[in-house]
């Protein structure tokens, strides 16, 4: 079990604020019940879709996370400065990575389910606009489109996932896989972490909602943030309310401390004592596509590190 979950994650633990579970203020307590369409699926409120897990299915337990924690901290090259700095003279001077995109566009055998040549371009400008001050930018290599009803409804940890990669991936572990299809499991997303790149090359990437790209159907979340969240797991990511109001938190400290994830944009919110206002406009948080503006320095940092690491040249 354990040596499975070291190839999951990348992280480092770091300090948060003092904290307890207490919640302080939640914003979301006093929205309205109000039913929410995505995909097809009805669910009673927005904060079901959310509790639901159909987001994204990457989440750890605490005790997974710190075995992740442990693994990764065998690595020198895997510190940063929680302030953004780099650390060492192998970070004095990081240069922008052009990191190469290889699009999947998965359909039904009528063809359904194809997203357009200026979708696909507007989500890697999307994703070039949210990594900007990241250092990494993208740049489409290639898109080929494949009519396969199994690898359509696609679900995650499937044997029909691993089918679809097997056959399409392409590329080494710095290149990015993106794959959009009709998700099953009423998913909006899911991706795979950089530590696990060596153990398992063919299931990297990241798998798309068709619906979320950019001009899509799924709202509110059809700006193409789906993908922006998905690949700052595939940069080596947490939640920003992994471990909720601990200490180790995401284990990045200047991401504000959050006691569970967001949705819509509840502007305020302050969920963890002693925490700070939530990071809801933090990528990683699970908040609408028009919310999500940023990442922090500590996070640019550690994608870094996990490039580093995990990635470049490998």
């Amino acid at each position: 079990m354990i040596s499975t979950l070291i190839l999951l994650l990348s992280s480092c633990a770091v300090e948060k604020p003092e904290g307890s579970e207490v919640e302080l203020y939640n914003v979301q307590d006093d929205l309205p019940a109000e039913p929410f369409e995505l995909n097809g699926t009805v669910y009673p409120s927005q904060a079901a879709f959310i509790e639901s897990g159909a987001r994204c299915p990457l989440e750890l337990s605490d005790e997974e996370v710190e075995v992740m924690e442990a693994y990764n901290n065998t690595f020198p090259a895997f510190q940063y400065r929680e302030d953004g700095g780099q650390q060492g003279e192998q970070y004095a001077a990081w240069a922008t990575v052009t990191i190469n995109v290889y699009f999947h566009v998965i359909t039904s055998t009528a063809g359904v389910g194809g997203v357009t040549a200026q979708q696909i371009s507007d989500q890697i400008a999307v994703l070039n606009a949210a990594y900007s001050a990241s250092g990494f930018q993208f740049t489409l290599v290639s898109t080929d489109t494949t009519a396969n009803n199994s690898y359509y409804g696609v679900s995650y940890g499937s044997a029909t996932e691993r089918s679809m990669k097997n056959a399409l991936r392409q590329g080494t572990a710095d290149d990015l896989n993106l794959y959009s299809a009709n998700l099953g499991q009423g998913l909006l997303g899911w991706a795979t972490f950089p530590s696990s790149y060596s153990g398992n090359p063919k299931d990297d990437g990241v798998v798309l909602l068709n619906t979320s790209l950019p001009g899509g159907t799924a709202a509110p979340y059809n700006l193409g943030d789906t993908a922006t969240h998905e690949v700052g797991h595939w940069l080596g990511l947490y939640h920003t309310f992994q471990g909720a109001c601990t200490k180790t938190g995401d284990s990045v400290s200047d991401t504000e401390s959050e006691r569970s994830a967001a949705y819509g944009c509840p502007t305020g919110q302050d969920s963890c004592r002693g925490g700070g206002v939530d990071p809801i406009t933090n990528f990683m948080d699970y908040t609408d596509d028009s919310c999500m503006t940023n990442f922090t320095a500590g996070q640019n940092s550690r994608m870094q590190s996990s490039w580093t690491t995990y990635r470049n040249g490998k």
